[in-house]
């Protein structure tokens, strides 16, 4: 392992533990016959999808991101609005990798992931055809490609989303935002989206925003594990804040823009949880309302055109974060996931 590979102190053992209700087994094995499914659907008709004019294709990757989050028993709120159409590079804490459904059902948009995604069988090839971009984690002269990769993809129109921790994080702490992939932003003129993402439990007789473990896949969990775990928690909900955009030219160097996109999404985890319905990550409101899902298909790649950007990006500092589960852990037990 490289030393030089961003690392966190999330283990299953201290982080991934279920805290409320739980569903019995049969009702577990349906929702991962129903994920499934959705799956084979998304192999099956993938190739014709890419044919289809941009709305139409954004609108069937909504639908489809939107239920698989939804067949594994997720319900979803989303806080703000997508605002205006457009390229962007989106950024967002990394805790699972329910984050890539969860994110594409709220902005379809193209994801950067580890190469060995692409050489997985069935969902590799999937991600190859939803115009994924993969990076080679350890090796660090591949970078400068990466970056220009994905200023191409910007200057084309493309929305790309980054998990810029480089490892999940199991939500009571974050780890801090490489650098490297906002030079992309500022080489492409485009604004940067940050995104704040939490799961949390409800009902039960669980306290107001408490934290749900159960989604978080860090350290060495097995994607089997992380699965059945997810499948088999009750009342999890996942947030997604869609925070203002930092328009281009606010900051002039990466490092000074890693930051603000950074101290945002922190910035929001420090606030109180509003009390929110389930909200439909197509239609951009402010306010939260139901969200309707349907078995549709996979990410495919978009290529929107135009762009805006709000100018609000000032946010709060808020207090030094804690992680209450676990505070270190050996390299080798340390969470090295990226964007799958």
């Amino acid at each position: 392992m490289n030393a030089w590979l961003p690392t966190a102190p999330c283990t299953p053992e201290a982080c991934a533990g279920h805290e409320g209700r739980t569903a019995s087994v049969p009702h577990a094995v349906l929702r991962l016959a129903g994920a499934a499914a959705l799956v084979l659907l998304a192999v099956l008709t993938a190739a014709p999808v890419r044919l289809l004019p941009a709305r139409p294709r954004h609108a069937l990757v909504r639908g489809w991101s939107a239920a698989l989050v939804a067949s594994l028993g997720v319900r979803t709120t989303v806080h703000g609005s997508p605002g205006a159409s457009g390229a962007r590079l989106i950024v967002a804490n990394h805790i699972s990798w329910l984050d890539v459904p969860l994110v594409s059902a709220v902005l379809p948009c193209r994801m950067l992931a580890k190469s060995e995604i692409g050489a997985w069988p069935v969902l590799g090839r999937l991600a190859a055809r939803a115009g994924t971009l993969f990076i080679e984690r350890d090796r660090i002269r591949a970078l400068p490609d990466t970056v220009a990769t994905l200023t191409r993809a910007l200057l084309a129109g493309d929305r790309v989303t980054v998990f810029p921790e480089g490892s999940t994080w199991c939500g009571r702490a974050q780890g801090p935002f490489r650098r490297a992939a906002f030079q992309s932003a500022l080489d492409a003129g485009v604004p940067v989206q940050p995104i704040r993402l939490a799961y949390r439990l409800s009902g039960g007789g669980q306290p107001a925003g408490t934290l749900a473990g159960a989604p978080a896949f860090v350290g060495d969990d097995p994607l089997t594990a992380s699965l059945w775990r997810i499948a088999r928690a009750r009342g999890v909900r996942a947030d997604v804040w869609l925070l203002p955009r930092i328009p281009p030219g606010r900051h002039e160097g990466r490092r000074d823009l890693a930051a603000a996109a950074q101290e945002a999404v922190r910035a929001r985890a420090a606030r109180p949880v509003p009390a929110a319905r389930p909200a439909h990550p197509a239609e951009p409101a402010q306010g939260a309302r139901p969200q309707r899902t349907a078995p549709f298909l996979p990410g495919i790649p978009t290529q929107p055109t135009g762009s805006s950007a709000t100018d609000r990006d000032s946010a709060k500092r808020p207090s030094e974060s804690v992680h209450h589960r676990v505070n270190s852990s050996p390299a080798e037990a340390s969470s090295l996931r990226t964007p799958s």
